[in-house]
């Protein structure tokens, strides 16, 4: 009986080195992807009528009641007297916003700029039960044999479709602007939901994988199963997690931001000894100019900065009732961040920097997106919706991405991730570059540089096609 025993014992160990061995070396070789979430959003009960999948072209359009209430509450503005000599350092100062307002009133040409968004052609499409606005960009010419490449670009908080205005010709058109056309683009840049003429979820619970999969279905109804996909600040993370929905569709993923959300122990004993051990860690010289000293750098800097985002990940309809009801306010919390995450010195001065970088036409025109859509209530929900189980909990976090990544890192963002530390969520990057200026907008602010970064990243997976060594 007792040998009976033994033998039960060995078939046990077996068994269980066995689980262990197989888990850990052939069910991890069937890369994990993020489920795709199959969501409606649309308002009240779901209706059990198939969705209408039609693709409608759509215009921005404008009408005098829309700018006889902006000019009254433009009129009514109050104002409050600024510290002196307190430059942006408490936030917007408000003799610089009488000057925007006064321009607003006086010189900016909504109107125009209403033609210069049509300038691209604009869509909307139904899905999960909200309109989908994108606009979609094919390229003037190609050259013989070639064929455009889709590329699904994705704006972030408290930016726009907007933002891409700049860059899409560089894409789509490389040649007529001395880039290399080795590469060109067809490029699709929708309005996340809740943000300009996207339809906002009428439900809880709209995050970022949400949004993923709305693109999701988007690429596909507008019939690329193969793409590319760029984005930063929000776009960062949507495209992240389509990167882990759809591996098998996305041949490629650039970002010119890069946040890692869970923090292991190695990170926090390379944040303590990274100065002095760079090496070590794999940080570059760059890497610690940019981190260190790291408690101004990394923890004063995030927290003298990130006020907007706890208000928004806790209560953005407080907040919002207010932005919402005044274009001033409204031009002010949004111009704010302009000014400091285009660069951080730029609070010391009077202007906060704003015209240093980008025109008022340009920063007008962006917090008009908010303004006639009304949008900036659901938009700051986003940050709930995606913050309120906590950092590190979700399953996308604990996921790795395996699609070639490419990362654009500029200088003035507001957090800078190492390579080294990039690498852990995305094991397969195909270049990390260093970009010599620019901040966090940097579709807008540096178009050229960012543009040059996505065509030889695109390069480089076209000529190795990496996406098919997966």
């Amino acid at each position: 009986s007792s040998s009976a025993g033994i033998m039960l014992l060995d078939i046990l160990v077996t068994l269980i080195v066995g689980t262990v061995i197989y888990y850990y070396f052939l069910s991890r070789k069937k890369e994990e992807t993020l489920p795709f979430k199959e969501g409606w959003w649309g308002k009240g009960q779901k209706p059990d009528t198939e969705e209408d999948a039609t693709i409608r072209p759509f215009k921005v359009e404008t009408t005098e009641e829309e700018l006889s209430d902006l000019f009254r509450r433009l009129d009514q503005a109050r104002f409050t007297e600024p510290l002196e000599n307190s430059c942006f350092q408490y936030g917007i100062n408000s003799v610089y916003l009488r000057k925007v307002v006064s321009y607003w009133k006086n010189q900016f040409n909504w109107k125009k700029q209403v033609e210069v968004l049509n300038k691209y052609p604009h869509f909307k499409t139904k899905i999960q039960g909200i309109d989908i606005h994108f606009v979609h960009v094919k390229p003037p010419r190609l050259p013989e044999g070639q064929s455009a490449k889709p590329l699904l670009m994705v704006h972030g908080w408290p930016g726009s479709f907007f933002e891409f205005y700049k860059i899409i010709p560089l894409l789509t058109d490389p040649a007529s602007h001395g880039l290399s056309d080795e590469h060109i683009f067809e490029v699709i840049c929708p309005s996340i939901p809740g943000y300009g003429f996207s339809e906002a979820p009428h439900k809880k619970d709209f995050n970022s994988v949400s949004a993923a999969s709305v693109f999701y279905e988007l690429m596909l109804r507008l019939g690329f199963s193969e793409f590319y996909a760029q984005g930063g600040d929000w776009g960062w993370l949507i495209c992240t997690n389509l990167a882990q929905i759809a591996p098998n569709n996305m041949k490629g993923l650039h970002l010119n931001l890069a946040s890692v959300s869970r923090i292991g122990f190695s990170h926090v004993l390379s944040v303590l000894l990274g100065r002095y051990l760079p090496g070590l860690f794999g940080f570059q010289d760059e890497d610690v100019k940019r981190m260190y000293p790291f408690l101004e750098k990394g923890v004063y800097r995030i927290l003298r900065e990130s006020g907007y985002a706890h208000i928004q990940a806790t209560k953005p309809d407080t907040v919002g009732c207010g932005l919402n009801d005044s274009p001033v306010g409204l031009a002010g919390y949004i111009l704010e961040k302009f000014s400091t995450w285009t660069d951080p010195e730029f609070c010391n001065l009077e202007d906060g920097g704003l015209e240093k970088k980008f025109t008022l036409d340009d920063l007008l025109t962006n917090i008009m997106i908010y303004w006639v859509s009304g949008c900036i209530v659901s938009s700051m929900r986003f940050y709930k919706e995606n913050l309120q189980k906590g950092i590190g909990t979700q399953k996308h976090e604990k996921l790795p991405v395996q699609v070639p990544t490419g990362i654009a890192s500029f200088p003035n963002e507001i957090m800078h991730t190492p390579e080294a530390w990039a690498l852990k969520k995305y094991p397969n990057m195909v270049s990390f570059h260093y970009m010599p200026r620019g901040g966090h907008f940097a579709a807008l602010e540096e178009p050229e540089l960012l543009a040059e970064d996505i065509l030889q990243f695109v390069g480089k997976v076209e000529k190795q096609q990496l996406w098919k060594k997966k």
